[in-house]
């Protein structure tokens, strides 16, 4: 694997922007962050949000397994799970239910009511239109197919994206999502915390770790060392798919070339290149 050299990592932290996965957990762990996108998705100018776990968070207990870019906890005791998503690659709608699922057992005790179990956002940010329903924002409702009556069992799935513009602020702030400076004042927390990842010593700092931890956890779950073999091995498993995903984000956010991503994952560059697509 080629590693990145101090002064290759700066280069590639101005070229970041929030959809990428490495930059978002370092924008999301800023509380004021998540809140002022929150109060824009959920259309609340008065939530608050009191916590944020990201995926590398010491405090982080869910694993790498449940997908963590966000897990934000509401004034109101609400959780919220906030995902950014690049790669058309995967069945997502299976993925948040599984995130939810996961978040949900790890946070129920094993005596309580099935009142009391926690009533859940999941909030899936991706760079298309997962629906191709020509519409920025989709809310996922359950309903009575015989009546149309919506039912409410505590999981709201709202799923936005970059792709459609429709002139709503909501559009407006998917379209900082694609920019790697922000400057629209409607966004000044947002605005504010990039701009401090990029040109700060200490934030440089922070996104160089965060750089360093996301090809040490590609190392541990053994991307790196040889997803050729978890072809005969890990297949059965069900687990290359997800390592063969992971090679994927770590070359769209710049931290590992495609030749190299190519040849751990048993493929030509060629082969490679069309699952960046």
């Amino acid at each position: 694997m080629s590693i990145l050299t101090l002064e290759e990592k700066r280069e590639k932290i101005k070229e970041l922007r929030p959809i990428d996965d490495v930059f978002f957990e370092a924008l999301a762990d800023d509380i004021k962050v998540c809140q002022e996108i929150l109060r824009v998705i959920l259309e609340d100018p008065k939530l608050t949000v009191e916590d944020v776990i990201v995926q590398s968070s010491k405090r982080n207990l869910y694993g790498r397994s449940v997908r963590l870019d966000a897990l934000c906890t509401l004034g109101n005791g609400t959780k919220c799970n906030i995902e950014v998503q690049r790669s058309d690659n995967d069945n997502h709608l299976k993925r948040v239910r599984f995130n939810a699922a996961s978040i949900t057992v790890k946070d129920s005790n094993p005596n309580e009511s099935f009142d009391d179990v926690l009533d859940m956002y999941v909030v899936y940010i991706s760079e298309f239109d997962i629906f191709k329903e020509g519409k920025t924002i989709y809310h996922v409702d359950k309903v009575l197919r015989e009546t149309g009556t919506i039912v409410d069992d505590g999981l709201q799935m709202i799923f936005v994206n970059t792709e459609i513009h429709d002139g709503s602020e909501i559009a407006e702030l998917m379209k900082c999502f694609l920019q790697k400076e922000i400057h629209d004042e409607k966004f000044p927390e947002t605005a504010k915390r990039m701009a401090e990842l990029k040109t700060t010593e200490g934030g440089v700092g922070i996104m160089c770790k965060i750089m360093e931890e996301y090809l040490e956890a590609s190392k541990a779950e053994g991307i790196a060392e040889g997803i050729a073999k978890g072809k005969s091995e890990g297949i059965a498993e069900g687990k290359s798919i997800g390592k063969l995903e992971q090679l994927i984000e770590l070359v769209k956010d710049g931290l590992l070339k495609a030749a190299d991503a190519a040849v751990k994952a048993g493929m030509t560059e060629q082969e490679f290149t069309l699952l960046l697509k």
